[in-house]
């Protein structure tokens, strides 16, 4: 098969691909047709079906494994598949690992890193915790390994969630060693903790959408809400810590119209939300330049930064 990162304009295709969404529209004329999005473990693809009910295509549902025939146009600046045929493809015709994008790095190795974090955390209350949620909660443990750390954007891929924390609490990690003014133990609890909401905002693979909880509260809120619930769980834990703490949670995005209920009012939510917006914007890049594979000095327009994006050159 043909990952969708290869595809270009102009490509015939023929292969099979996972069926993310499938939904009927109409077009502007009275048209009937299907919109579809398919998957791979290198990104999605926009489809059109013109003529749903031509003899060329079978019956499939959303999240079905499908083999496609079709040609690769564009459309306002994004590629977009016009599909000719279609059917649902049977068992042992496809390896579900090539549909599902998954972290580069180790689930094992990554776990571990996170357990020396935790185990570096000193302060009695925060260290129970983190070992309530982290260690001794195995459900939320297999969910939180196998998480999307967002839909789209950054680190839109199994193990991704993970992935994210580690980086937000390496860095929180150097500015504390940094900056006396922050406290560590609260800094490095709360960057462990700060998107542990989106196992329950976003649904597992393969279909990484939002849930109807996300939906309605969203990670943060989500987020407050299983911390007010641990803590409630340790006998005698300190509520201006617990305050503090949430605090963190609650304004990490930094912004009110970027989500976050409150503005930062302590040092280490301001810290917190300088890591999380690092990391965030630096993976980005990455996913974006590695998508392009090299072939571009100008990537172009990218809303999210504002800027027409360049490759480094060579020097």
């Amino acid at each position: 098969m043909r990952f969708i990162n290869e595809l270009r304009e102009g490509d015939r295709i023929n292969g099979i691909y996972l069926c993310k969404q499938r939904q009927s529209a109409v077009t502007k004329n009275g048209k009937p047709y299907d919109s579809i999005i398919l998957q791979d473990k290198t990104g999605v693809l926009d489809g059109k079906i013109w003529d749903p009910n031509s003899l060329g295509i079978d019956e499939f549902d959303a999240l079905d494994y499908i083999e496609v025939v079709g040609d690769v146009t564009s459309f306002a600046g994004a590629m977009q598949l016009n599909v000719k045929r279609a059917r649902k493809a049977g068992e042992g015709e496809y390896n579900p690992a090539d549909y599902l994008p998954v972290s580069e790095n180790s689930t094992d190795d990554m776990y571990s890193q996170l357990k020396g974090m935790i185990s570096s955390v000193k302060h009695p209350y925060l260290l129970a915790l983190l070992k309530k949620l982290f260690v001794e909660d195995e459900e939320f443990l297999k969910s939180f390994e196998g998480h999307s750390a967002a839909k789209t954007v950054h680190h839109g891929f199994i193990g991704g969630l993970m992935e994210h924390t580690l980086s937000v609490t390496r860095l929180c990690d150097y500015l504390a060693g940094t900056y006396p003014l922050l406290k560590r133990d609260l800094l490095i609890t709360a960057a462990l903790l700060h998107d542990v909401g989106k196992v329950r905002e976003l649904s597992s693979f393969p279909q990484n959408d939002y849930t109807d909880e996300g939906q309605l509260l969203g990670h943060i809120i989500i987020g407050a809400q299983m911390i007010h619930d641990l803590v409630r769980e340790i006998p005698d834990f300190p509520l201006e810590l617990e305050n503090q703490l949430v605090h963190c949670i609650l304004a990490h995005h930094g912004e009110l119209e970027y989500g976050s209920p409150k503005k930062p009012a302590l040092a280490e939510a301001v810290a917190l939300n300088l890591a999380d917006n690092t990391d965030a914007r630096m993976e980005t890049l990455t996913e974006i330049f590695a998508a392009d594979k090299g072939k571009r000095e100008w990537l172009g327009y990218n809303r999210l930064f504002e800027s027409n994006l360049r490759r480094t050159g060579d020097f």
